[in-house]
């Protein structure tokens, strides 16, 4: 009689991992313009699913985020499962794993001191987005990951292939471009991002994500186990699972299931800490005796294979509590940078630094390549945020594109009617600089570009001396403030080297109130 082999668990915990590695990445890739204004898949389900992100979120905002609703499915299963996300699905952790031959380290089994350190950070984010300092994107491994995806590596990708695919289309004989333009083609339909982006923080974004690979030499998920403050709650929900792993009384003089453990979740009487295990199984395969197993209910040891200083960890709680009121005195809190310029359908500045999770997908989508990561313009807890900056790119009329990429609803989703009535800013002129004004030199570029159906900008003729003593007459700009909705792109197609001639700031954005511009009567402004 034949007996049926089982596939080891283990394997089927490879398969989820690669399962889910490639769901990501096909949702990543998907997060891009495709020719229609409209995202069919649900690109940012990652983040909706983070109990972590959407726990900070709803404290900054002082309400749950029903967007984020997913994560508290998270945690249900956490309490039954464990720690399975971090084992079965992050692709994070993933990708950690995958890199073990890449950074091999010898620290297996070994116990550091900073063991502690994720708990003491989450209290500390968790705190302080109650009290107006959201920070829990900058550490929060989905936004790590992303953030390093969309605003180093895509584009890199991007200007790779188009350097390697131009070189063999000039120089190859023919025989090699009809191999590598078809290869080209498909790349572009398939993985290649639609354009070619560029990125402030680009290195910054990518020397993060590089980091925490290189940590793997010092130990195997060494982010996960002392910095992640994911974890650290999924650590914490998982303390009271249904799920309890058992390890063997009588194993000898073995010690297999400790040295393998990639969580240092099993201490020297290999009792197992459902805090640190990810459930990756490898101990039941690499037990020679089978004497260990993982049932629902039963008892075990779930105290952390570590001490949690309470002196530390109130210490914590205090600073993320009491930093956000020394940030409370900045110039910045009284008049924020006029250049602060957020996209189409973001909430008031408070609120959206609140809600906004630092995932970079609303830059990765732009089509105008207009959206970049602030570095201090928002201050420190607006670091990574999307801002526009016109003179890399503009906000293009008919998109709405960055508000249904938006996981915690930080820039609401917009129809295209509504998004057209949205102003984000206002333009002006500096006649100092602009042609026209300046030179005399005829330059009709800023209006030609102009999307407003009813231009917002308009010209008046002049007649000025150029620069060689003559009288010309030319056409000289302005702009109607009430048509203007702050899209950037005439500072974006000025032809001017270095500095626009036409700028774009935040006055006038729909969002605030208080920058209401001046009402002239006839709503006509000359520079």
């Amino acid at each position: 009689m034949k007996t049926t082999r089982k596939i080891p668990l283990y394997y089927w915990r490879r398969l989820s991992q690669l399962a889910c590695l490639a769901l990501f990445f096909f949702l990543f890739i998907r997060t891009d313009y495709s020719g229609s204004d409209s995202i069919e898949y649900a690109v940012n389900i990652l983040f909706r699913i983070d109990p972590l992100l959407a726990l900070s979120a709803s404290l900054a905002a002082g309400f749950f985020i029903l967007l984020m609703l997913p994560a508290v499915g998270t945690l249900l299963l956490t309490l039954i499962l464990g720690r399975f996300f971090c084992g079965w699905i992050c692709p994070m952790g993933t990708l950690l794993d995958g890199c073990r031959n890449v950074t091999p380290n010898t620290q297996t089994g070994k116990e550091r001191a900073c063991r502690p350190l994720k708990y003491y950070l989450l209290g500390f984010l968790l705190v302080g987005a109650c009290f107006g300092l959201p920070m829990a994107g900058y550490v929060d491994p989905f936004s790590i990951l992303v953030r390093g995806l969309a605003l180093a590596v895509d584009p890199a990708l991007h200007a790779l292939s188009a350097t390697f695919f131009t070189y063999t289309y000039q120089e190859a004989p023919a025989w090699v471009n009809a191999v590598t333009e078809p290869v080209y083609a498909f790349l572009k339909a398939s993985v290649l991002p639609f354009n070619q982006k560029y990125h402030d923080l680009t290195l910054l974004s990518l020397g993060i994500l590089l980091l925490i690979f290189f940590l793997e030499r010092l130990e195997r998920r060494f982010f996960c186990r002392n910095i992640c403050p994911l974890g650290a709650l999924f650590a914490v929900t998982a303390r009271f699972s249904l799920l309890r792993g058992k390890a063997g009384s009588t194993c000898g003089k073995c010690r297999n299931c400790r040295e393998v453990c990639r969580m240092g979740a099993i201490d020297e009487d290999r009792a197992i800490s459902m805090q640190d295990c990810n459930l990756c199984l490898d101990c039941i395969h690499h037990c020679p005796g089978n004497k260990i197993s993982f049932r629902f209910g039963g008892q075990s040891r779930t105290k952390p294979t570590f001490a949690l200083s309470r002196r530390t960890f109130v210490g914590s709680l205090a600073v993320g509590a009491l930093l956000p009121f020394f940030l409370k005195s900045r110039t910045l809190a009284r008049q924020s940078d006029e250049l602060l310029i957020r996209p189409p359908g973001a909430l008031p500045e408070e609120e959206f630094v609140g809600r906004c999770v630092r995932c970079g997908e609303c830059m990765k989508v732009c089509i105008g390549n207009g959206l970049q990561p602030a570095f201090l313009q928002a201050g420190l807890e607006g670091m990574f945020s999307p801002i526009l900056k016109a003179r890399t790119g503009y906000c293009e009329y008919n998109c709405t594109l960055c508000g249904q990429v938006c996981p915690s609803g930080a820039i609401a989703k917009l129809s295209a009617p509504e998004k057209k009535k949205v102003k984000i800013g206002n333009a002006v002129f500096d006649k100092n600089r602009c042609l026209p004004y300046a030179k005399g030199i005829p330059c009709i570029v800023c209006e030609e570009h102009c999307p407003t159906p009813d231009k917002a900008i308009k010209f008046r003729e002049a007649t000025v001396e150029n620069s060689r003593g003559e009288k010309v007459t030319v056409k000289q700009p302005y702009l109607i403030d009430d048509l203007c909705v702050g899209c950037g792109i005439c500072e974006t197609k000025c032809p001017l080297p270095g500095v626009s001639a036409v700028m774009v700031t935040s006055a006038g954005e729909s969002r605030n109130p208080a920058k209401a511009l001046p009402d002239t009567g006839s709503a006509r402004q000359v520079i």
